[in-house]
């Protein structure tokens, strides 16, 4: 049986696909929305003969897409994207987020940055009017104790992300540790991301707030979509 959740992502992910065109170049991201997109692609290829290429953000992405037989590449190849298509944990009303869940948020920033159109897929549990929560942040091993410290400072609760599936940490595609820190309700998203970003060590924090001009959230429902 299908949930309400699933067809909420389900109609978000396909009405995303939706939006490619012939000859495009579209970023594609992690987690379960995207996937629905993936799967309207796969579709579309087979039917339509629609002509574009994937830029995946994570291995997960790179698997599944083909798994959809979706043709790809890499970022070094297509420095500048049409549409990138991904999710993210959190979206507060002015379109900022928080993403990172799936530990791929260095890539996902990179695609991102590279596209014209930043299009993020979610069901309505996503939007919030304050983003809070736990915010993930790519770390050098070497770096953990000092990033560790500096994140305390700031008055945030750091926690090293652990294995679900084998002992010990997480490790991102890149080799490196995956820190969520937990600040509560953030006032300044803006401010906090600088000032983790900005930290020795840091490859790339979950905050995003510098893409809103160029931000389209597509929040799926069971009756549909919601565009902002």
């Amino acid at each position: 049986m299908t949930s309400d959740i699933d067809i909420s992502k389900k109609n978000a992910g396909y009405f995303a696909a939706e939006l490619i065109q012939d000859g495009m170049a579209v970023g594609l991201g992690t987690g379960s929305t995207v996937f629905y997109a993936m799967e309207r692609l796969s579709e579309r290829i087979s039917s339509e003969g629609l002509d574009m290429i994937g830029v995946p953000t994570s291995f997960q992405a790179s698997m599944r897409a083909r798994e959809y037989g979706i043709p790809l590449s890499v970022i070094d190849e297509y420095p500048s994207l049409d549409i990138a298509i991904d999710g993210a944990d959190k979206i507060d009303s002015s379109l900022r987020m928080i993403k990172g869940r799936g530990a791929a948020q260095t890539l996902e920033r990179c695609v991102a940055d590279a596209a014209d159109l930043f299009v993020v897929v979610a069901d309505e549990s996503k939007m919030c009017e304050k983003l809070h929560g736990p915010v993930p942040v790519e770390v050098l091993p070497f770096a953990l104790g000092l990033f560790e410290r500096r994140i305390r400072e700031l008055g945030g609760i750091p926690s090293i992300r652990l294995g679900v599936k084998k002992d010990g940490p997480v490790i991102t595609d890149s080799g490196n540790f995956e820190v969520d820190c937990d600040f509560g309700f953030i006032d300044e998203p803006e401010l906090l991301q600088s000032a983790i970003n900005n930290m020795p060590g840091v490859l790339s924090c979950g905050l995003f707030t510098e893409f809103t001009d160029r931000t389209k959230v597509v929040i799926g429902n069971e009756n549909g979509v919601n565009i902002f």
